[in-house]
């Protein structure tokens, strides 16, 4: 089961690769292209099913305006991401889109773009050299996680279980996230122990840390996690390992097709937090302030999401089978 879904994960990052150079490449623009702008995006990693179906639409809206869309991430890597920026500076973009590895170390770099006249849209972080920031209270979003985890807690297993949690800190906003997630827990359910906690933000690493979890905690029963990529590698596991039982319950963030498909077939997944939607919603979302941006239209530099969370009682709602 590990070696196939790897391969499904695998597949899915040639098919993305295929994109960027179809949209051209960070550090090899595609010279004499007549398009009517050209946008650059860094992320911290594609292998994030989020960021890459963000990616692909995006990709399919700019292209079909006219536009040109170079897309990389830096695998969480700050001085990757500031030679990214350097290289969508010197290649002439007209809006930089980045969520950022590190905030702090990128501002420098930032500044000397917006000098340049280049736009900048922030995701999740509240940054000073941008002309947009997109950001959501990852702290709060994290107590919904945990929350919702005790409540499952509470309610299906007498107010006691062994937790595990899929956290990500390396990254300011998931560590936020991830204390939100055991602050919720440890507030609303008081007699759970939360035995494990490990780093993972794809289906791969999710998958492997999951099994790593239940065989030390054979008797783990919930897992938080701080993204919707672990959430669906922890599903895998979970199955693979025959684990899956009613009382079992795995909660995330992001409402990626696979986890909404998992809570409607009623698999470990349980509940995610929905802030706009998927990923496509998601791409949706950012090119609507890109055109607002490059029309030079007046936005509101700080643009604030809220999340609610999504289960077995409002799936119908958001996933048909």
């Amino acid at each position: 089961m590990k070696d196939f879904y790897k391969l499904i994960l695998a597949g899915s990052l040639v098919f993305f690769a295929s994109l960027v150079w179809a949209g051209g490449k960070a550090d090899s623009p595609q010279g004499g292209d007549k398009t009517a702008y050209t946008v650059g995006m860094t992320v911290q990693d594609l292998s994030n099913p989020v960021w890459a179906m963000t990616a692909e639409e995006l990709n399919r809206l700019i292209a079909a305006d006219g536009g040109r869309f170079i897309y990389v991430d830096c695998k969480s890597n700050a001085p990757t991401q500031i030679t990214q920026l350097e290289n969508f500076i010197s290649s002439g973009v007209d809006l930089i889109l980045i969520h950022a590895a590190d905030g702090n170390a990128v501002e420098e770099t930032l500044g000397r773009a917006r000098a340049k006249g280049i736009k900048v849209i922030s995701r999740d972080d509240d940054l000073v050299n941008t002309d947009l920031n997109w950001l959501g209270d990852n702290y709060a979003r994290g107590r919904i996680i945990g929350q919702e985890a005790a409540k499952w807690i509470n309610e299906k297993l007498g107010g006691t279980a062994e937790v595990g949690v899929l956290d990500y800190p390396s990254i300011q906003v998931l560590l936020e996230r991830g204390n939100g997630i055991v602050d919720a827990i440890k507030e609303f359910a008081p007699n759970a122990k939360i035995v494990a906690q490990s780093s993972a933000i794809n289906p791969v690493e999710g998958m492997a840390k999951t099994e790593t979890f239940l065989q030390a905690h054979p008797n783990m029963k919930v897992i938080a996690c701080i993204g919707g990529g672990a959430a669906v590698g922890a599903n895998e596991a979970v199955k693979a390992m025959g684990k899956l039982t009613p009382d079992f319950g795995i909660f995330a963030i992001d409402a990626t097709p696979e986890e909404l498909a998992a809570i409607a077939n009623n698999e470990a997944i349980r509940m995610t937090v929905m802030v706009i939607g998927d990923g496509v919603a998601f791409g949706r979302h950012h090119f609507f302030w890109i055109k607002k941006l490059l029309n030079n239209e007046p936005v509101e530099r700080r643009q604030f999401t809220e999340g609610f969370p999504v289960n077995a009682e409002n799936i119908s709602q958001y996933y048909k089978k």
